[in-house]
C-alpha cells in the first residue's frame, strides 16, 4: 500500500472486528477503530486501540472495512458509502450481502469482498499455537478467498495487500467473481461442510444415547475415521475398501436426498441467502 494510507474499520469492537483490528493493529497501516456498542469500545480500549467516530474514519480512509453483522450491511453500508473519498475501497468481509444486492451502490469506489478460508484441515502444523489457532488470522497459515469485479491491477494489489493482513498469516489470495464466492460461502461451506460437521456429532449421540456404546470409546472411532475419511475423500490418499464402499453406497441412499445438487442452482442460492439476510429475495 502506497505510504500514509489509512485503514477504517467500521464495527472494530465485535466478534470478527476484533480479529481484523488485532491484525491491523500490529501493522504498519495508519487505522481508525470504529464502534457504536460500549461493549464493542470497551474491547477496543482495553487493547489500547482509541475509538474514532465513524464519519470522521470514513472520510479520510483509504480502505473502509465493514466488520459488522450480515444482516445490517445494507443499512451501515447506506451511512458509510456516501462519505466516502473517491477512489477508496469499501471491503465486506462475507459475500452474502454484495450478491443480494443490498450494498448501497456509488460508481467511484471499489467495492472488495474477502472471507478466510481457515487453516486447511491437511495444514502442517508444527507449534502448539497453531495447533490453538483453528479459526486462522493468529498463528495457523490460512488461504482467503476474494472478489473485485470491475477495479485495475492496482487497485486489486492494494486490496490484496489489506486482506493479507488482515487476515494474516496468508498463504495465498484467490480471487473470483461475486458470484462464485456465493456459491463457496453458503453453498459449499454452510450449507454442506458445516452442516456435515453438525451431523456429525448428532450422530455420535445417537451413537450414544440409542445404541448404548460408552461415549469415549464412539467418540475416538469418529475423531480418527473422520480424519481418515476426509483425506481418503479429498484426496485419494489411501482408497477406501470394497466393504466400506458398499457401507457408503448403503448411507448415501439412506441419508442423501437424490435431487441434493440442487442447491447449486442460483434459484436456491437466492432463497438460502435471502434467509441468511432475513430479506423477502434478492437483488440481482
Amino acid at each position: 500500500m502506497p505510504e500514509g494510507t489509512t485503514i477504517a474499520v467500521i464495527g472494530a469492537g465485535g466478534k470478527m472486528g476484533t480479529r481484523v483490528s488485532n491484525n491491523l493493529a500490529a501493522s504498519d497501516y495508519s487505522v481508525l477503530y470504529s464502534e457504536n456498542s460500549t461493549a464493542g469500545q470497551e474491547r477496543l480500549e482495553s487493547a489500547g486501540l482509541d475509538v474514532t467516530p465513524s464519519d470522521d474514519a470514513v472520510r479520510v480512509a483509504d480502505v473502509v472495512i465493514l466488520a459488522v453483522p450480515d444482516v445490517v450491511l445494507g443499512t451501515v453500508s447506506e451511512d458509510v458509502v456516501p462519505k466516502m473519498t473517491p477512489g477508496s475501497i469499501l471491503l465486506t468481509l462475507d459475500p452474502a450481502a454484495a450478491y443480494a444486492g443490498q450494498l448501497a451502490e456509488r460508481s467511484d469506489i471499489h467495492f472488495a469482498v474477502a472471507h478466510p478460508c481457515h487453516p486447511s484441515v491437511f495444514l502442517e502444523r508444527t507449534t502448539t499455537e497453531q495447533w490453538q489457532d483453528t479459526f486462522g488470522g493468529v498463528a495457523a497459515p490460512q488461504e482467503v478467498v476474494a472478489a473485485l469485479e470491475g477495479a485495475d491491477d492496482a487497485v486489486r494489489e492494494r486490496a490484496e495487500a489489506v486482506i493479507s493482513t488482515i487476515y494474516a498469516p496468508v498463504i495465498a489470495v484467490h480471487w473470483v467473481t461475486v458470484r462464485q464466492l456465493a456459491v463457496l460461502e453458503p453453498t459449499l461451506v454452510e450449507t454442506i461442510a458445516c452442516m456435515i460437521g453438525e451431523f456429525l456429532n448428532e450422530a455420535l449421540d445417537e451413537t450414544v444415547n440409542t445404541a448404548g456404546v460408552p461415549r469415549e470409546a464412539a467418540r475416538a472411532i469418529l475423531y480418527g475415521h473422520t480424519w481418515i475419511a476426509l483425506t481418503n475423500g479429498l484426496r485419494g490418499s489411501n482408497p477406501f475398501s470394497d466393504a466400506c464402499h458398499i457401507a457408503m453406497d448403503y448411507g448415501r441412499d439412506k441419508i442423501i436426498k437424490p435431487t441434493w445438487k440442487e442447491i447449486f442452482d442460483d434459484s436456491q442460492l437466492d432463497d438460502v441467502i435471502a434467509r441468511m439476510l432475513r430479506i423477502d429475495a434478492v437483488k440481482r
